[in-house]
């Protein structure tokens, strides 16, 4: 009897210590997966990094793209297109005026009744409209007399509060979100489609034309004054309500700059120098690149299978379309190589951009105390459950490399505008030097947008950062097209 009691308690010591040694394996499994984890974010950190120094270079070399961009066509990766716009509102304009924005996939109507420098904007008001997704493929034509038959329905509601001065025209200015060789302040044609249009007929046709062509068809007396992008338009619309704004920057699902240059400093402006002295120039800034931008593996196998290769670097590394892919990319290599998520990999990780900037912002800004939101997000959007704690804070500290990368980046390319004008060290008695921010990730992303205005200061130093002013200019583009057709009405 006794030999089978011993025989059982050997029997059980021996299952026990299997068992403890299968839990000690599983431990020392899960500690190197976590270290490998946590050496991916590591690296990921290192090669995202933009010390004060880093920036400067990056500052400087924003600053020679400019000024090769300006002295001929072609002679850099900055565009600096030249916008024709050589007046700036002053806040005298007076009287009824008209903006069209298409930029996308909705097109927006806008009036405003202005009232001179006693009154400014009486009254606006505005409609937003759906475009049909077979007029995205289809011909000039038919987009642009959907339009102009939109545009009608809209001047037809007009109140008593919006009146056309005896013997006036209504004018019209247009902001038109897509490339374009400008040729005139109301004429330009287009160079190509994006964001999902493809009508051929229209590529290389003078899109106010096209508007104005339609406009005539629906019998509406509409004289289109001026043709803008939305950045130039924000910088109007900034200028408007403080004569200190010198440029514009957008950051929403793309980027870009404008700014006001002496027209002396542009050698590629062949035309009389306009009397202002003044020119706004869009630098199309996403499109900058530097062998000092910070870029890693991610970056570049994004860009590779981005629709533009080689293109856009700046955009892809700062912009609201990009971060939270990138955030998916590192996510997915931990997961693949460190086992992040447990030991198989999360198939909706796998999908290009399912995991996009406003779910990024909202983990990024999730302060609860068990990051419940960051749960909720890699639930509902990744159908990761059961994360931990530990992982859940490692996701939010991704987020905030990745974030703070692209504020430090965008304040590096503010400081080459303000190096380039001589503003980043030059400070005249009381003068400020504002730049009209928007778009969707300044306004709605408030890490991104602090660590922004952070950097600025931190780069321009104590004796400088107090004249330079950061200012949100909500729904500049539209209310800036209506004010340049003001600025530049007959």
């Amino acid at each position: 009897m006794g030999k089978v009691v011993v025989c059982a308690t050997v029997i059980g010591a021996t299952a026990a210590c299997a068992v403890a040694t299968v839990l000690i394996q599983r431990h020392v499994k899960k500690s190197k997966r976590w270290g490998k984890a946590k050496a991916i974010l590591k690296e990921f950190e290192e090669k995202c990094a933009t010390p004060t120094w880093k920036l400067k270079q990056v500052a400087d070399a924003m600053a020679v793209e400019m000024q090769a961009g300006l002295a001929s066509e072609g002679g850099s990766k900055l565009k600096m297109l030249i916008s024709f716009v050589d007046n700036l509102p002053t806040g005298n304009e007076e009287g009824l005026f008209y903006a069209l924005d298409l930029g996308g996939t909705n097109f927006r109507v806008l009036r405003v009744q202005l009232g001179g420098k006693e009154n400014g904007v009486i009254s606006q008001e505005f409609t937003e409209v759906s475009i049909p997704p077979n007029l995205m493929v289809g011909t000039s034509k038919e987009l642009f007399d959907f339009i102009a038959a939109e545009l009608v329905k809209f001047v037809k509601e007009e109140k008593e509060d919006f009146q056309v001065p005896p013997g006036g025209k209504r004018q019209l200015g247009f902001t038109f979100s897509f490339p374009v060789m400008q040729t005139s302040i109301s004429s330009g044609n287009l160079i190509r489609w994006t964001k999902g249009f493809s009508i051929e007929d229209t590529v290389g046709q003078d899109v106010v034309a096209e508007l104005r062509n339609a406009i005539e068809r629906q019998g509406l007396d509409m004289h289109i004054t001026a043709l803008v992008n939305d950045t130039v338009g924000t910088l109007a619309g900034g200028r408007y309500t403080n004569k200190d704004v010198f440029a514009a920057v957008i950051l929403g699902t793309g980027t870009n700059a404008a700014y006001v240059e002496n027209a002396q400093a542009i050698p590629k402006w062949h035309g009389d120098l306009p009397e202002s002295g003044e020119m706004v120039i869009n630098m199309e800034w996403g499109n900058f690149r530097s062998s000092h931008l910070p870029l890693t593996e991610y970056d570049t196998a994004l860009d590779a299978e981005s629709l533009n290769p080689g293109e856009q670097i700046f955009e892809k590394i700062i912009s609201g379309m990009y971060l939270g892919e990138i955030v998916r990319r590192v996510l997915l290599k931990m997961a693949e190589e460190a086992w992040f998520f447990g030991e198989t990999v999360p198939s909706k990780l796998k999908v290009p951009f399912v995991l996009r900037t406003p779910d990024m912002s909202a983990m990024h800004h999730d302060s609860s105390a068990d990051l419940n939101v960051v749960k909720t997000k890699l639930t509902n959007i990744l159908e990761i459950s059961d994360t931990s704690l530990q992982v859940r804070k490692v996701i939010v500290e991704l987020c905030n490399i990745v974030a703070t990368r692209g504020a430090r980046l965008a304040a590096a390319g503010i400081l080459g505008i303000l190096k380039k004008l001589g503003k980043d060290t030059t400070v005249s008695d009381g003068q400020k030097n504002v730049i009209a921010m928007d778009g969707g990730l300044y306004e709605h992303y408030t890490e991104y947008s602090k660590c922004l205005e952070n950097t600025i200061n931190e780069l321009v130093g104590e004796d400088v950062s107090g004249s330079i002013v950061v200012e949100h200019s909500n729904d500049g583009s539209g209310i800036g097209a209506a004010l340049l057709a003001a600025s530049h009405s007959c």
